[in-house]
């Protein structure tokens, strides 16, 4: 089995800053992909960056620029941080860690992102 752990969600006003963590443990193994993805209400979860085992990462075209995925190993767990600067109201959401590995994938269990305008 595989947990995902993750921190750092909260209330922040317009143009203020968040960094997401989320810890991985278990049955860890070949890690192909972690990610953060977002769910608004009343809308489809969606995906906001994803990093690979190699580092090579990737974002959604409204958070370039502003967020930064980076990968990390803390107490030896595997480790995906989201460091988000000019947060926007509409970054407002639920975000969730994501973790592929060769055969499975697994979700985190989410942390509320609120900016206030």
């Amino acid at each position: 089995q595989v947990q995902l752990v993750e921190s750092g969600g909260g209330l922040v006003q317009a143009g203020g800053s968040l960094r997401l963590s989320c810890a991985a443990s278990g049955s860890i193994f070949s890690i192909n992909t972690m990610g953060w993805y977002r769910q608004a209400p009343g809308k489809q979860r969606e995906l906001v960056a994803r990093i690979t085992s190699g580092g090579s990462a990737n974002y959604r075209d409204s958070v370039k620029g502003r967020f930064t995925i980076s990968m990390s190993r803390d107490n030896a767990r595997p480790t995906v941080h989201l460091q988000m600067n000019s947060l926007k109201p509409e970054d407002t959401a639920v975000y969730y860690c994501h973790l592929i590995m060769v055969i499975s994938d697994y979700w985190g269990q989410g942390t509320q992102v609120t900016v206030s305008s």
